[in-house]
């Protein structure tokens, strides 16, 4: 297919809106996709730290330890 012009290349014969609307959305998709990877990447290992900080056990106290010990 072969256009003499912007403006005919733009209408594509007719069905030019629909299939602008198209790439607009499929681009849009892309962008979106691509820019919320790392944000639930993020909210992930946040996630997971807090799971882990929230179930690992208290450290021991030294202190107590050696003072009960002697």
């Amino acid at each position: 297919m072969s256009f003499g012009s912007l403006a005919e290349f733009l209408a594509m014969g007719g069905h030019g809106l629909y299939v602008w609307l198209s790439y607009g959305a499929a681009l849009l998709v892309v962008v979106l996709n691509t820019a919320w990877v790392p944000v639930s990447r993020r909210r992930a290992i946040r996630e997971a730290a807090d799971r882990l900080h929230r179930h690992s056990p208290a450290p021991p106290n030294t202190q107590e330890t050696e003072s009960s010990s002697i």
